[in-house]
C-alpha cells in the first residue's frame, strides 16, 4: 500500500502536535500542584511555547500562563521546547507563594522580581571564561548546536534594564557572539 505524496510527513507532524500538547498537558499538571492548595480553585494555567525572533536568546520558549477566577494573572517563562521542561526546572522557575497570592487576589505582582542588581551579588555559575562550549541555537535539539567559548560570565547589553543579565557571552566558532538566556543543558553544555 502507497501512502499518498506529502502524508508521511503530516503525519510526522500530527505526531510531533501530539507530543507538543502532551507535554503541555504535564507542564500544567505540575503548575496546578505547585499553586498553593487555599488558592487553587478555579486557576485555569496554559503552557504554549513560542518562537524568540532574537537571534541572541533561545530559538523556542516555552511560557506558563497562570490566570485566577479575580482577574489576577502572571506569566513565567523557560528557555526551551515544551518537550524538554521538566518538573524541577518548572518548579525552580515559579513564582513564590507571596506573588501567587497576590495574584489570587487580583492584584499586581512583579515576576521574576526586578532587583537593583550588581554583578557581585549574582549566583554563580557552572561554567569560567575560557570554557568550550555548546550552544543551542537551532529549533532542533540533536541538530540545533554550535560549539563556542565563553567570553563573558553575567553579560548584559546597554539597553537591557539593569536587573537584566544573561549568565554567559559566548563566541560561537562560526563568528557569531550571542549571549545564553539559562544556565542550563538545554541551552548551553560543556564540550565533552
Amino acid at each position: 500500500m502507497f501512502l499518498p505524496p506529502g502524508a508521511g510527513e503530516q503525519n510526522e507532524k500530527d505526531a510531533e502536535e501530539k507530543l507538543r500538547r502532551e507535554a503541555y498537558s504535564k507542564i500544567e499538571g505540575w503548575a496546578s500542584i505547585a499553586i498553593p492548595s487555599e488558592i487553587r480553585d478555579g486557576v485555569d494555567i496554559s503552557a504554549q511555547e513560542f518562537q524568540c525572533g532574537d537571534p541572541n536568546c533561545s530559538p523556542v520558549d516555552t511560557a506558563v500562563t497562570i490566570l485566577f477566577p479575580s482577574g489576577g494573572r502572571g506569566m513565567l517563562g523557560l528557555p526551551m521546547e515544551a518537550k524538554e521542561v521538566t518538573e524541577e526546572e518548572l518548579t525552580s522557575a515559579f513564582p513564590t507563594k507571596k506573588v501567587l497570592e497576590a495574584w489570587h487576589r487580583g492584584e499586581d505582582a512583579e515576576w521574576p522580581p526586578q532587583l537593583e542588581t550588581n554583578e557581585s551579588e549574582l549566583p554563580d555559575l557552572r561554567f569560567e571564561v575560557g570554557t568550550r562550549v555548546l550552544c543551542r541555537v537551532g529549533p532542533d535539539p540533536v541538530t540545533g548546536w554550535v560549539k563556542g567559548e565563553i567570553t563573558q560570565l553575567w553579560y548584559r547589553e546597554a539597553s537591557w534594564p539593569p536587573q537584566a543579565w544573561a549568565p554567559y557571552k559566548v563566541h560561537l566558532d562560526d563568528g557569531r557572539d550571542i549571549f545564553a538566556p539559562g544556565d542550563m543543558d538545554q541551552v548551553i553544555k560543556k564540550q565533552e
